[in-house]
């Protein structure tokens, strides 16, 4: 059987239902699939996984932190040979998605944001704390963030970043700094439930409420590498007296729950956002340079300005000299390299309109792009209550969203836009346009253009600029 069928086949057992559709999920990294089932207008999420092992750690510890009063989504059933899995729908608004939308307005880190990273960080320490007692023996592929695992991680970064970017370094030297490195991290506290990749995007957020997922990498390990994911992120460009903040409301909280030193704790932080970072430059090599993926040569730039921040304002009280000229090499080729890659030059303009006001021109000159006609989709704008909302708007996307039709017909959209985009990255065009259109201009083609346009965002490295014609 095909990949659907077989999750046709498990929703069955576990409904007696067929379910009316099955849409497909992009994943950035990771080589699991996820489809969203609708039935009736309800949904859930398939999963397909073919590494077992990692299945079942997620298995393990998603029944585990649910007990421990920790959101994330419920388990509903699972097929007999593990690599199939349904699981609750959180929906698309993730914290990285909701922060992108903030700075994109200029509102950046706003009161929202701070108390929602607040909370997220409260949850953390009790992910953290409770999740000491966990069987480790489930953990995968290693029970502990020891030093093998570290060294996996500098490895990455040396292979698929410094060579597949042509940064000099002496083998060596760099080893040797290596080792001086790991033997200063693990001498602290190294007892804690380690989520691993404890990132924006792995933070769903249901009626402003955080949900956690993709904890399946989790281990034993120090508590300073998640609090370091989290706040050196590189899409969700923290400032550093932001990012003070939030670590010190952290280690408040964390001290409320672990005997630390407050001193020691934060200066052996800095450590692990290291480390972090070179295995974010690690995946963002492999994926970038070796797998032709453009999305992710565009966090590079951010991941190095993260880089500069820890070494010019945070040294470590250990020796490193060439690990450190390492990483000075990395800034000083990126105003050669990496400032070419972030600017593409390539500017997708998505605009909404109104039919009954025309067809938007193409600003660039180049006369073309894509018109979208979403006069078919549900239309919100019959009903009283949704007149005086726009497609930007809760009440029209709670209507639009999940709505068998409106996927499809923006999963087609996708696919047509991103195979033109492709092609225009490599062929170092300029402009592309693209619009979709409506009876007013107010509900379906705004809410289109905003979910086109945040899916460029998060899948390529493009300027995107969103004009909502009729509201401006």
């Amino acid at each position: 059987m095909t990949k659907e069928e077989e999750i046709k086949q498990l929703y069955r057992d576990w409904t007696g239902a067929i379910p009316d559709e099955i849409l497909s999920l992009g994943a950035h990294g990771s080589a699991r699939q996820y489809w969203r089932i609708i039935k009736e207008g309800k949904s859930c999420i398939a999963a397909w996984n073919n590494d077992i092992r990692e299945n079942e750690a997620f298995f393990y510890y998603s029944r585990n932190l649910a007990t421990r009063g920790i959101n994330v989504p419920e388990v509903f059933a699972i097929s007999s040979n593990r690599k199939y899995y349904l699981q609750q729908d959180l929906g698309d608004t993730t914290l990285f998605s909701l922060l992108y939308d903030k700075q994109r307005k200029g509102c950046g880190f706003d009161a929202k944001i701070m108390a929602l990273y607040k909370q997220v960080l409260f949850d953390l320490v009790a992910i953290q704390t409770s999740g000491r007692d966990m069987d480790f023996s489930y953990a995968y592929p290693r029970s502990d963030f020891d030093a093998q695992s570290i060294q996996w991680d500098l490895n990455y970064f040396k292979y698929c970043f410094l060579k597949l970017r042509h940064t000099p370094f002496d083998e060596e030297l760099l080893e040797n700094d290596f080792q001086t490195l790991i033997h200063y991290l693990l001498n602290t506290d190294c007892g804690f439930f380690l989520y691993r990749d404890f990132q924006t995007r792995n933070i769903m957020l249901v009626n402003d409420k955080p949900y956690y997922i993709d904890f399946q990498g989790g281990r034993r390990g120090a508590a300073q590498y998640d609090v370091a994911s989290l706040l050196y992120s590189s899409k969700s460009n923290i400032s550093d007296p932001i990012r003070q903040e939030l670590l010190s409301y952290y280690i408040h909280c964390l001290a409320q729950h672990a005997n630390i030193s407050i001193d020691d704790f934060r200066q052996r932080f800095y450590g692990y956002a290291l480390i972090r970072i070179m295995q974010a430059m690690g995946a963002y090599g492999y994926r970038g340079y070796f797998e032709r993926k453009d999305y992710f040569l565009g966090s590079i730039p951010l991941a190095v300005n993260n880089l500069r921040s820890i070494i010019e304002s945070h040294p470590l009280p250990i020796k490193l000299p060439h690990l450190t000229q390492v990483f000075h090499n990395i800034i000083e080729q990126e105003n050669t390299q990496s400032t070419a890659i972030l600017h593409s030059g390539l500017r997708v303009t998505v605009n909404s309109f109104s039919y009954k006001k025309g067809i938007p021109q193409d600003p660039s000159g180049n006369g073309g792009g894509f018109v979208f006609d979403c006069r078919a989709l549900p239309n919100p704008g019959r009903y009283p209550q949704y007149k005086t909302y726009t497609g930007k708007d809760r009440p029209v996307i709670e209507f639009l969203q999940g709505d068998v039709a409106v996927e499809q017909f923006l999963a087609a959209a996708q696919q047509l836009v991103g195979a033109s985009i492709t092609k225009y990255l490599e062929r170092n065009f300029t402009n592309l346009t693209v619009s979709f259109g409506c009876t007013g201009g107010q509900h379906r083609s705004v809410y289109c253009a905003e979910r086109l346009s945040k899916w460029i965002t998060e899948n390529f490295n493009c300027q995107v600029v969103t004009n909502h014609i009729e509201q401006h």
